[in-house]
């Protein structure tokens, strides 16, 4: 018999490093935050009729319900929860009917993966419903894929794996890693001591599916397929300089941020934060000139960063809006208006 009820929780994010890199099989720095989504779920018996899901966006006051055989398709966070419900039964996940009630505290658009932290949220409540353990004992790379084709398919966004396995893998104090061509996931100690990571919203918010994002993504497969390789990371800078504009900088934005991925964790092994703090620099120069998804709003937030003393400070998220990250040394303030972030447990389901 299925459980009757059960709640999940899963965290938004924030990338320490390593941007626009999940979808050319690079590398990536996330961490899980302390705020995320929680979705909690309970069986819902039919009356005979139909089974059927439904819906409760509690920030939004909205209500969804359809059919848990064939949903179909929606907009906004419909899409999403449709989504994940049909793709968990096309993965040979079992789904019972379910009522589902939604709360978050990550702001949509402010680069923090509120979306990501939806899709996983609603997976693991999904699973624990039609079976006690059964998210604890879930393939969490496989999770993770289905949540990415939720977004791709459903959604419309074509993002790649780093904020769903942020997410689900995410622990305390530990940023993570993350190999796309492997995935592999290796824990890497952010140690911030009296050190802090601020985030400071832009004030514009960013959609995936409407911005341009999927251009990117456009540009870089192109790319590939006139260098001859299966993606970027297989490029080497020399290759990359024979590339046309805009193709060469969208290129040589993806390589040099899989070097700062590898020097950032030289840099946290070592306690160098100063050094970390020069990387982000360098990673923000990078997509504003040659990937070009920087706005003026994230600009000003930058320079607002940097003036309050931040080490380094760089757009987080897909760009065209959201957050921005600061790294804050010891007696340096962040602004009245930015918040303080820490990397946080990963997705789980909470305790009853």
């Amino acid at each position: 018999m299925p459980g009757e009820g059960c709640t999940a929780f899963a965290p938004g994010r924030v990338n320490l490093i390593g941007e626009h890199t999940d979808y050319n099989e690079g590398l990536a720095l996330p961490f899980a935050i302390a705020e995320g989504v929680t979705v909690a779920a309970r069986t819902s018996h039919s009356d005979g009729g139909a089974q059927r899901v439904q819906a409760e966006a509690l920030d939004l006051g909205e209500h969804d319900e359809f059919p848990l055989a064939d949903p179909p398709a929606a907009d906004g966070w419909r899409a999403f929860v449709r989504g994940t419900v049909a793709e968990m039964q096309r993965d040979g996940l079992a789904v019972v009917p379910a009522h589902l009630r939604i709360a978050g505290e990550l702001p949509p658009g402010a680069g923090l993966s509120s979306s990501a932290a939806l899709e996983v949220a609603l997976c693991l409540a999904l699973l624990e419903l039609g079976a006690p353990g059964a998210a604890e004992r879930a393939d969490r790379r496989r999770l993770a894929r289905l949540c990415s084709r939720v977004e791709n398919d459903w959604v419309g966004a074509r993002t790649g794996l780093l904020d769903q396995m942020a997410s689900l893998f995410g622990a305390p104090d530990t940023a993570l890693c993350i190999d796309f061509r492997t995935l592999a996931v290796e824990p890497v100690p952010l140690r911030l001591g009296a050190w802090r990571l601020a985030l400071l919203d832009s004030g514009e918010r960013h959609v995936h599916a409407s911005s341009g994002y999927n251009q990117r993504r456009a540009e870089c497969a192109r790319a590939c397929e006139l260098l001859g390789v299966r993606s970027l990371r297989d490029a080497s800078d020399e290759e990359i300089s024979g590339l046309p504009e805009p193709l060469r900088a969208r290129a040589r934005h993806v390589s040099s941020e899989n070097d700062r991925v590898r020097e950032a964790v030289v840099a946290l092994a070592a306690d160098d934060m100063r050094m970390l703090g020069g990387l982000l620099d360098a990673s923000h120069e990078s997509l504003r000139d040659d990937y070009e998804v920087s706005t003026p709003a994230v600009e000003t937030a930058v320079v607002r960063l940097r003036e309050a003393g931040a080490a380094g400070a760089r757009l987080i998220g897909g760009g065209f809006g959201g957050s921005v990250l600061g790294l804050f040394a010891p007696g340096a303030t962040p602004p009245a208006d930015a918040r303080e972030v820490r990397p946080g447990a990963g997705a789980h389901v909470l305790a009853a």
